[in-house]
């Protein structure tokens, strides 16, 4: 049977509503409708494929400020940035409307007849969103999924299912067929594990932990379960002297703080080159005690909004206030008190590499920075951590932003920016990030099988 669980908005801290957890049984039945459903889904015309993702496309483009509505109550998230979100949903699904028609093989030139390749679909997709970034991690994987002729199953978070139950019903409304796209609400252990462990989902997309990542490829191997994982991030923000100080230190909190710190490519390792450590931590002090940390349904100019659940807020506050060692806190912002999961944009300077504030993945509005020496010594620093998704590089000598940029060990680097998601490019991290890669053209070779064919001319 399923359950229900109550839904709470973290600008408040009440419920908003409940929402039926689907039971193993039912998982399996949703299961079960995907995949009756991919094969006539997998022979519809390319172009009709197509077609009807434009579709979707243009649903959810007059739905925009009904799901950012949605998402601000349930995940917290700024008015601008919820708009941003909704609009990503659009744009990847445009983007991947195109694919169906350019899913091309390949002919291979052989002795004794012809060789060709196809892209064939995998069948069922499970796809596990996260509760950071609702919206666009679901759109990350549909588009390409259902672009590639799949079906697919989506596992909301528990935290914040509506946007995609909403885009569910959004995608009927434009005319894609029963059981295509499917949203199964449940507990993670339960639907998500399922997702893996079922041998009609031949993909599993699965945005989250590391250590929940982890779980999911093990339990995948038993059935060779295709994996794409968008795992943590501990990303370095790296600022050398040469470049434009200033503009880097007002730059820095927006690259930490959006979202409140909620976000796995947040750069949430400062590292400054020592001569300049100074007056770039006095740039920065200003710009923090600016972000205006508010109630977004309540204030459309908040910069930042709260953290997801008290839960969460209790994870931060033990790396900060109950740390072990004495944490230096160079200085902080402002956030409101009372009802909801508040915490205030905070930077510190931990006591050296090996701290856990510059270690792990805190995922809220913790900053930490540290001095560094030269190019060598911010490689190594940034290196230094199990994490490689993300990060920036400040200067104003473009051989030393290439440099860096390879030297350092992570799958998205921008120069002179915070860049780091773009959906007409890849996706994905080196190391504990992840495995895989998302968006960009070649997102749909991790949604297809090559066929090879060959054809004999012998006679």
């Amino acid at each position: 049977m399923s359950t229900p669980y109550d839904v709470i908005n973290p600008s408040t801290g009440r419920t908003i509503r409940a929402v039926h957890h689907a039971s193993l049984e039912e998982t399996d039945a949703v299961i079960a409708r995907a995949h009756a459903a991919a094969p006539a889904w997998a022979r519809v015309d390319p172009a009709d494929r197509g077609r009807l993702l434009r579709r979707f496309a243009d649903v959810v483009d007059a739905h925009l400020a009904e799901l950012a509505e949605l998402e601000i109550e349930n995940a917290g998230h700024t008015r601008g940035n919820a708009m941003w979100e909704a609009g990503n949903v659009r744009d990847v699904l445009h983007y991947y409307a195109a694919a169906p028609e350019r899913l091309c093989g390949r002919q291979i030139p052989v002795a004794g007849g012809i060789d060709l390749t196809f892209q064939e679909p995998l069948g069922v997709v499970g796809v596990i969103v996260p509760w950071n970034f609702p919206m666009p991690i679901f759109g990350w994987a549909v588009g390409p999924a259902l672009a590639a002729g799949n079906t697919v199953v989506v596992k909301p978070a528990e935290l914040t299912p509506f946007t995609a139950l909403r885009l569910a019903e959004l995608a009927l409304e434009a005319g894609l067929p029963e059981g295509v796209l499917n949203v199964v609400p449940g507990e993670g252990p339960v639907v998500g594990q399922r997702f893996v462990t079922h041998p009609h989902v031949r993909k599993v997309c699965f945005t989250g932990s590391t250590a929940v990542g982890k779980r999911l490829m093990a339990l995948a191997a038993d059935d060779l379960t295709r994996v794409t994982l968008e795992l943590g991030g501990k990303s370095a923000n790296i600022v050398f002297a040469d470049c434009d100080v200033d503009a880097a230190a007002a730059a820095a909190p927006g690259a930490v703080f959006d979202n409140a710190g909620q976000d796995c490519c947040a750069r949430s390792r400062i590292l400054v080159q020592r001569s300049v450590f100074d007056r770039f931590m006095e740039s920065m002090e200003p710009a923090v005690h600016a972000v205006r940390v508010q109630d977004p349904s309540l204030n459309g100019d908040a910069d930042m909004g709260p953290l997801i659940s008290d839960t969460q807020r209790q994870r931060v506050r033990g790396f900060v206030e109950d740390a072990d060692s004495a944490v230096q806190i160079a200085f902080r912002g402002d956030a409101p008190d009372g009802a909801g999961w508040w915490y205030p944009p905070t930077v510190v300077v931990p006591t050296g590499t090996g701290d856990p504030l510059w270690q792990e993945e805190i995922f809220g509005p913790v900053v930490s920075v540290l001095p560094f020496e030269d190019e060598a010594d911010a490689i190594a620093m940034a290196n230094d951590t199990a994490y490689g998704l993300a990060g920036s590089i400040w200067t104003d000598n473009l051989g030393r932003g290439l440099r860096v940029a390879r030297g350092v060990r992570a799958g998205n680097l921008s120069v002179n920016s915070h860049s780091a998601v773009r959906y007409s490019t890849p996706f994905g991290g080196f190391k504990s990030s992840g495995l895989g890669r998302e968006l960009g053209p070649d997102a749909l070779d991790a949604f297809t099988e090559t066929k090879n064919v060959f054809i004999s001319t012998a006679h």
